[in-house]
């Protein structure tokens, strides 16, 4: 067999994961064959992806933060699309990151390099007219959910629906009381996962009206438990710095990359919008999402929203499901309320868990193999 180069990007900690998966089946396929050099984080790095620059530095969200990094990021991006202009690889994969990879799979594709996108922009949701530039540089998409299939195809881009990892790594059935137990939580308490966000710009603007509203939430269940699991240490760094200049701060677990454990034993989630709300969906847990930026950021963001919910739940369901509490409602006394109602028993909370369980068996696809297939196809035509 030739020997193939992969060059691989993701952005963020979602990105580390799918790419982790994919990596492992093509080094199955290809073996020692087989050199894949990228963007990559710790998951990626253990499957044996050759990390040449810190993914961390990919991880922005909002138009300031963006901007900040940019000319950082457009140096290197000019500075790797030469180096494989000059040593071409087998195919480029860019993992999500719209905003750094079409750029850089468009300026490969001009040279002739194959290019696969991973996770398609929310094009159906905003900047739909991205679809034009996504045709020029990309020869494959994988796509993670059917409902965005024939956008692609009513524009003749090549696509491969491949479900979610997530879906076919989770379990349908989840025993909370082991995963209380492996992190020493207390049985026959409630426990409520708090999820801000992985990047630092979320953590920023979103751990202070999460915390204010578990705190409301104690004065009504003083039982309560809180964990607030983190990516890494420098979040736990972050977070513990907001939280040391909260008044009246509740006492709150912090943990490191645990976030499926923490959610998998609790009774609620509070969390920011984004791949960890399928997660929670996946594990069948009641949840509320809250998400904030920067008010310039929310009033570029706000025009170009072409969807009533940006939650993936309830995109998946078609309907909304779990309460989305997005910049000025996403106060204290409103996702407490919200988080109050979920740690009771309800018919709201058994739909919604009934919904869960439909999302699990429509994505449960094997998406690491179909993805792989899709790319070993497109490298080998």
């Amino acid at each position: 067999m030739a020997k193939r180069e992969i060059f691989i990007v993701a952005g963020e900690a979602s990105g580390d994961l799918l790419g982790a998966g994919l990596c492992r089946v093509l080094k199955q396929h290809y073996g020692e064959q087989l050199s894949i050099k990228g963007i990559a984080g710790p998951l990626m790095q253990a499957q044996g992806v050759e990390s040449v620059y810190p993914m961390e530095r990919l991880s922005v969200m909002g138009i300031w933060a963006i901007l900040k990094r940019y000319r950082e990021l457009s140096a290197k991006r000019k500075q790797l699309i030469k180096q494989l202009q000059q040593n071409p690889p087998d195919v480029f994969i860019g993992i999500d990151a719209p905003e750094f990879n079409l750029d850089f799979e468009l300026a490969l594709k001009q040279s002739g390099i194959k290019t696969a996108h991973y996770v398609s922009p929310s094009v159906w949701a905003w900047r739909p007219k991205r679809i034009f530039k996504i045709k020029r540089a990309v020869d494959l998409m994988l796509a993670l959910f059917t409902f965005e299939v024939p956008f692609y195809q009513k524009h003749d881009i090549k696509v491969a629906c491949v479900g979610h990892p997530l879906a076919d790594e989770i379990p349908m059935d989840v025993d909370a009381q082991s995963y209380r137990q492996s992190l020493e939580l207390a049985a026959d308490k409630p426990v409520l996962a708090i999820l801000p966000g992985s990047r630092s710009s979320e953590i920023a603007h979103i751990v202070e009206p999460f915390i204010a509203a578990a705190q409301l939430c104690l004065e009504q269940q003083p039982d309560l438990q809180l964990v607030l699991p983190v990516i890494n240490e420098k979040r736990k760094h972050q977070v513990e710095a907001i939280l040391a200049r909260l008044p009246n701060c509740p006492d709150v677990r912090i943990t490191v990359q645990n976030a499926r454990a923490v959610m998998a034993a609790a009774d609620a989630v509070l969390i920011a919008s984004g791949t960890a709300t399928l997660e929670a969906a996946l594990l069948k847990k009641p949840m509320v999402v809250g998400y904030k930026m920067s008010r310039f950021s929310y009033a570029i963001f706000s025009r170009m929203l072409q969807i009533k919910n940006v939650s993936l739940p309830n995109l998946l369901a078609g309907k909304t499901l779990v309460k989305e509490l997005i910049q000025e409602n996403c106060q204290p006394q409103l996702l407490a309320e919200e988080v109050l109602s979920l740690l009771a028993e309800s018919e709201k909370k058994s739909k919604m868990i009934a919904a869960f369980e439909q999302i699990h068996r429509d994505l449960k696809k094997d998406a690491d193999n179909i993805a792989a297939k899709a790319i070993i196809d497109l490298i080998e035509e």
